[in-house]
């Protein structure tokens, strides 16, 4: 019975041995099959960690160059800055433009995790912002062209009207000089001048003496005439210096004060208004009586027109005798 025993027992012996190495096989492949899947699952978080960082460095590299896009744009503004000052009333609406983009622009810039969407917005905005300045440069080309030619034109028209006055002022000069010398050259002319001393008898009978004290009045009479004087009223004024070398003056005839070219203020005896026709020989006549007693001595009797003397005449009243 001990035998039987003895010898069922000895075969389980290496039936242990063949499950154990089972077991570690099995436990090998898991742990080399772990092994293998760490590996793997390492090998592609690490592949999408290379992806995502791919994808950034990309994002990354195309933010930069919508960023240095934008600064070229901003770069011809500002080169159009000085020339764009003159202008900004005229370019209002580009400039409101512009400004707008830009401060969108900015904004996706700014951001630290701009979207793709965001930065192909930014890309848009920036060739819209590009195409208006390339309009807005072409308008301040034209606006800067039509400037320079109005200011050609300014130059030109300066230059016209400072010849136009310096010919008007050139012609005024000429047309006072031409005035002058026809205003002197329609100076009336006297002549046939002649005084005659009149001694005024009863019932108005006129006679002619040389008497001092018999002499009532000084009888003036004269011509006057010029071919180019204008046709109507001119004054002539009449002096008549007594014996004494003084301008003999008298209320009653009027007398005063004139202006002479040649000699300044002089005073004047009597003043006559005398019609003149262009080419005309016209007589004046005139009597001068002083109110006084005529004295003995030469009266010088001169007569001005147009501050000029025309014409001069004398007369000597003498004492006469015992029975004149």
């Amino acid at each position: 019975m001990n035998t039987n025993y003895e010898t069922t027992a000895a075969p389980q012996a290496p039936e242990r041995s063949q499950t154990k190495n089972i077991i570690i096989g099995v436990l090998s492949a898991a742990v080399l099959g772990l092994g293998i899947y760490a590996v793997s699952d390492h090998t592609k978080s690490g592949e999408q960690i290379q992806q995502q960082q791919t994808q950034i460095a990309k994002v990354s590299d195309e933010k930069s160059s919508i960023q240095s896009n934008f600064d070229a744009s901003l770069a011809r503004l500002d080169s159009m800055s000085s020339i764009n000052k003159g202008l900004e009333g005229k370019l209002t609406a580009s400039n409101n433009e512009i400004a707008k983009a830009k401060t969108e622009i900015r904004s996706i810039l700014n951001k630290r995790n701009a979207t793709a969407a965001e930065l192909g917005r930014a890309k848009k905005l920036i060739d819209e912002l590009n195409g208006t300045i390339t309009t807005m440069e072409a308008d301040v080309a034209r606006l800067t062209q039509e400037n320079q030619s109005l200011t050609a034109d300014k130059v030109t028209l300066t230059a016209d009207k400072e010849k136009l006055t310096a010919d008007l002022t050139a012609t005024s000069t000429a047309k006072d000089e031409l005035a002058a010398k026809v205003d002197v050259a329609s100076t009336l002319n006297a002549s046939n001048i002649q005084v005659k001393p009149i001694n005024v008898k009863g019932e108005g009978k006129e006679k002619e003496t040389k008497t001092a004290k018999r002499v009532d009045k000084l009888l003036i009479s004269f011509n006057v005439d010029n071919r180019i004087a204008p046709a109507g009223s001119t004054d002539v004024f009449v002096t008549i210096t007594g014996p004494d070398g003084q301008v003999i003056t008298n209320e009653a005839s009027g007398s005063g004060m004139f202006t002479t070219r040649e000699e300044g203020e002089k005073k004047f005896t009597t003043k006559l208004p005398v019609i003149v026709e262009t080419a005309k020989r016209k007589f004046v006549e005139f009597g001068f009586v002083p109110g006084a007693t005529f004295q003995q001595g030469n009266y010088k009797i001169q007569i001005y027109q147009n501050g000029f003397l025309i014409g001069e005449g004398t007369t000597e009243l003498k004492k006469g005798g015992l029975f004149s």
